[in-house]
């Protein structure tokens, strides 16, 4: 293709398909602990940060990666103060971030003039240094999927039998976070602030409505935000439209066409079915599969009751 024999266009659709695959991925987590909102928070902090690097004539790259990190860290602790209310963190935190970042950029006004790539994104302006950072940072969030993948997959449906289990939940759920603001302060160079949580949150929706298991439903959401990042490129390519935008409309296409079909599929069933029973067990497979994996999880680690003995 044209656009593949251009340096910046290489970067782009690398760049691009390092993100998707671990932001996808992240999602897919992130839904299920009930923190979708945790990306957008993170990239308004993160904004605070680029705005601080700016100001003071620093790499505003990499002090918005830190300040991801360091928000991350934060909204940790935060949630472990507000235990029956934990969403009420991403709220403090983000009120924080966002309005560092205006009292920082109104300081110097050659500073806001600057920022639209960092609200709306440029992945074709991807630099050599934030190339190397996300490969860095894919590369971490890859491993830590793949060594911790039982551990987490135990903490995401039951905190309290990790903890029965003897797993470090606290330290878990820190890393957790840390892992997400560093894929998230990846990721803005490509959608942008405004629209990072597009990237994570879109492919995962999608995924969790068709796949019939959580490992089913990993692979599929990075599948779908692979070929939302690619397919986005190629229009924004073909039509001159801004990058992060062309990404997120066609995740969000891509999610409403894919619900639009489940529907009508599930209906489908439903007609062929006398009673129904088809189009209700597909309807609800992948919420009885969560719940049946949770339970066995729990049955594998269950404390005996004091009447029990040992064998």
């Amino acid at each position: 293709m044209e656009m593949l024999h251009y340096d910046f266009m290489q970067r782009a659709f690398l760049a691009g398909a390092l993100i998707a695959l671990v932001a996808s991925a992240l999602g897919v987590y992130l839904m299920l602990r009930r923190q979708a909102l945790m990306a957008d928070m993170l990239s308004h902090v993160s904004l605070a940060g680029i705005a601080a690097g700016a100001y003071l004539h620093w790499n505003p790259t990499l002090t918005g990666f830190a300040i991801a990190i360091v928000g991350a860290v934060a909204v940790e602790y935060v949630r472990r103060s507000y235990k029956t209310y934990s969403e009420i963190s991403v709220a403090i935190i983000m009120v924080g971030g966002l309005s560092s970042a205006v009292i920082i950029m109104n300081l110097n006004q050659s500073v806001s003039k600057s920022f639209s790539s960092y609200l709306f994104g440029s992945v074709v302006a991807v630099n050599r240094t934030e190339l190397i950072l996300m490969f860095a940072v894919s590369v971490l969030a890859a491993l830590f999927f793949i060594l911790m993948r039982r551990p987490l997959y135990q903490m995401t449906f039951d905190e309290d039998t990790a903890k029965t289990a003897g797993l470090p939940v606290n330290w878990l759920s820190l890393a957790f976070s840390v892992v997400t603001g560093m894929i998230v302060a990846a990721a803005m160079p490509i959608v942008g602030v405004l629209l990072v949580s597009s990237l994570v949150v879109l492919p995962a929706a999608l995924a969790i409505r068709l796949a019939s298991s959580f490992a089913l439903a990993v692979g599929l959401s990075m599948a779908f935000g692979l070929a939302g990042v690619w397919s986005g490129l190629a229009a924004s390519y073909a039509l001159s439209t801004p990058p992060g935008a062309t990404i997120a409309l066609i995740l969000l296409a891509m999610l409403l066409v894919g619900i639009g079909l489940r529907k009508a599929a599930v209906k489908a069933a439903k007609r062929r079915s006398r009673l129904g029973q088809a189009g209700e067990g597909a309807a609800v497979r992948f919420e009885a599969a969560l719940f049946q994996s949770a339970a066995n999880a729990a049955n594998a680690v269950r404390v005996p009751d004091k009447g029990e003995t040992k064998s």
